[in-house]
């Protein structure tokens, strides 16, 4: 009788577990965030290196929303993109946007610069002020090729 009660709080706790575990994967990812509505924001960069459907945008460091969709507009030749915000975070409508990496090594992610205009922007709105990744390779490249033409 006891080798049955020991089985049944063993399974109980490996399911307790795998239930938490399951809550923060949800948690991470951001499913079911409560149902908080979103609103779409684009933005056209020349480089988009290293972003793509699914990546962080944040404002001061802190997770606001993603990137909802990539796409090549054959036109100008650029990375046309739509990110999602959180309804509940107003951006001012002279903010910029840019490419940021999270370190030397890391993966980048879109970073909101907030601007001081008093109007903010609302669904579907354009943000034109735009920088886009920065090569790593590139830059050492030209510091290279820079320290030759001397």
């Amino acid at each position: 009788m006891a080798e049955n009660t020991t089985e049944v709080l063993v399974g109980g706790v490996v399911l307790a577990a795998a239930f938490a575990f399951g809550v923060y994967g949800a948690q991470v990812a951001g499913v079911g965030s409560g149902g908080s509505a979103a609103y779409p924001l684009t933005a056209s960069f020349r480089s988009l290196e290293g972003v793509n459907v699914g990546t962080d945008v944040r404002l001061a460091g802190v997770k606001i929303g993603t990137v909802t969709d990539v796409a090549l507009n054959s036109e100008t030749y650029r990375a046309d993109t739509v990110v999602s915000v959180r309804s509940e975070t107003q951006i001012p409508d002279d903010s910029s946007i840019i490419i940021s990496s999270e370190g030397l090594l890391g993966g980048n992610f879109v970073e909101i610069v907030p601007g001081g205009s008093p109007f903010y922007f609302g669904a579907g709105d354009e943000i034109t002020d735009t920088q886009g990744a920065v090569s790593l390779i590139s830059l050492l490249l030209k510091f290279v090729s820079g320290g030759d033409s001397q």
